[in-house]
């Protein structure tokens, strides 16, 4: 049971990519069509995603066995454990909007998804993620302990590698 409920590490970047693109259309298909329920598949992908990796999630099990082997420009491993922390903002952020729809409507839910739509995209389009930045914050403040990624500690290397800042 233990290792059907854990997170990979490393993480093959281009899958976690692959996933935020994903998770991109969809929202936007969300707002473009007015289609609340699609909230649901997303809250669930999230959630999913954080207690196994991608072992139960459908764009987890498509990012790593289908796309992610053929974007070889994008093979990387990165640290797992701040990719699991980018999917738990992502499951809090989903999640909220769900609530918000089924209690206060759908106009301010789509307010809460706006932000899940900067944050995939980031990571999507740019491999910028915002929860990976977070989290090393977080062990810079103490927080995370750093023994749970040495690496994450630091990430201007590994930002300035991929390119950021953009120069």
């Amino acid at each position: 049971m233990k290792k059907f409920f854990s997170f990979p590490n490393p993480v093959n970047d281009a899958a976690a990519r692959t996933v935020a693109i994903g998770v991109f259309t969809m929202s936007v298909v969300a707002l473009a069509t007015n289609t609340a329920w699609l909230l649901i598949p997303l809250t669930y992908g999230f959630l999913a995603r954080v207690a196994a990796g991608p072992t139960i999630s459908p764009l987890g099990q498509f990012a790593v066995r289908v796309a992610a082997p053929r974007l070889t420009s994008w093979q990387k491993p990165v640290p797992g454990p701040p990719k699991r922390f980018a999917q738990t903002l992502g499951a809090v952020m989903t999640s909220a909007a769900t609530i918000v729809w089924l209690t206060a409507g759908w106009t301010y839910a789509r307010w809460i998804l706006l932000l899940v739509i900067g944050g995939s995209s980031l990571e999507g389009f740019v491999g910028y993620c915002i929860g990976c930045t977070i989290f090393g914050w977080l062990i810079r403040a103490g927080l995370v302990p750093e023994a749970i990624c040495a690496e994450c500690g630091d990430l201007t290397a590994r930002y300035a590698a991929a390119g950021f800042p953009p120069k």
